[in-house]
């Protein structure tokens, strides 16, 4: 799946509509829920999560938001004319692809509907996020990430074997994780280098009071 950095993107589970005569090729299934926290991450002792605030998409831009495979080639369904839906509820960003208007956009709603593609993904890019830490007692330091605002929503796309990097975290995302860690660790640094100077500092002082 070829990957954009400035994009992130996240997989979902993808699933056909029971067949009805208003219902026909449609697939539907949730770009991504709300405030339930997902591990992106590991990297020794730091452990990612991140969770979607539920007014992250307020401001997004998703008027033009197109359904493909694998996030590139065809465009089998579009907000624009309809074909794509995306609706906010009480449960996440949900996605519905009317697949009926080509041969090819059947052919991809006949493979999700056999399960032979049964996941979704999703690429977007970040307006403004927030981090919180957490230390827990085997020594593992948990940091939840926290969208708060996404920019733009590019794409929902079916996805069949998702690279782990373009799926989990991207590149982007990726560097500013591992910048958050290095600030979480100087500030840890720097704490523990001023708590040993007051120690000394109270220790100088007492000595100085017993003269």
């Amino acid at each position: 799946m070829p990957v954009r950095p400035e994009r992130e993107y996240r997989n979902m589970e993808l699933r056909t509509l029971e067949q009805s005569s208003d219902t026909n090729y449609v697939v539907e299934g949730y770009a991504t829920t709300f405030d339930q926290p997902y591990e992106l991450y590991r990297d020794g002792k730091y452990v990612v999560m991140e969770k979607v605030d539920r007014h992250a998409f307020d401001d997004a831009y998703i008027m033009d938001t197109i359904f493909q495979y694998d996030h590139t080639g065809m465009v089998y369904a579009r907000t624009r004319n309809n074909t794509l839906k995306l609706a906010v509820d009480d449960h996440g960003l949900k996605t519905t692809a009317d697949l009926s208007s080509t041969e090819a956009s059947r052919g991809i709603w006949d493979a999700i509907d056999k399960g032979l593609i049964d996941r979704m993904s999703f690429a977007f890019t970040v307006d403004h996020d927030s981090y919180e830490e957490e230390e827990r007692d085997n020594g593992d330091i948990i940091l939840t990430r926290t969208i708060l605002g996404i920019g733009r929503l590019y794409d929902v796309s079916a996805v069949s074997f998702p690279a782990n990097e373009g799926t989990s975290i991207s590149a982007r995302s990726k560097d500013s994780i591992d910048g958050e860690i290095k600030r979480f660790e100087a500030e840890r640094l720097q704490a523990q280098k001023d708590k040993e100077e007051r120690e000394a500092l109270k220790l100088q002082i007492s000595r100085i009071l017993e003269v």
